[in-house]
């Protein structure tokens, strides 16, 4: 692997740690060159309550790698986590900086209900 994306997953595994002592669902985001990906998982880790990304039907015809198709994805992730029944999250941000596409789902989650 490239040194950094060995950084990345440093700091991932640092904000991991941190998450799993909170025993709350975890808020997990990846991100591609094209495309942007959100679960939540449950607090013990082997559950996935909920996803949402790019890809999904109903976000077909989205432009997927700037920041509208990243908050319409934090939109849906809200959504299906309401359905879900989850309202409490811790998020993960996967070691990315946040800002630009991260924030924006971010944002457009908190705005969907989700407090975190």
């Amino acid at each position: 692997m490239s040194k950094k994306n060995d950084a990345r997953l440093r700091r991932a595994r640092r904000g991991r740690k941190h998450i799993q002592r909170l025993e709350v669902p975890r808020l997990c985001v990846y991100r591609s060159p094209r495309h942007i990906y959100a679960q939540i998982i449950s607090s013990t880790g082997d559950i996935v309550q909920a996803s949402a990304s790019t890809l999904d039907k109903s976000l077909k015809g989205v432009s997927a790698g700037n920041r509208d198709g990243a908050a319409k994805v934090g939109a849906l992730i809200a959504e299906r986590a309401k359905a879900a029944g989850v309202s409490q999250v811790a998020f993960d941000r996967s070691g990315y900086k946040y800002h630009g596409r991260i924030k924006a789902l971010a944002d457009a989650a908190r705005e969907g209900g989700l407090q975190f």
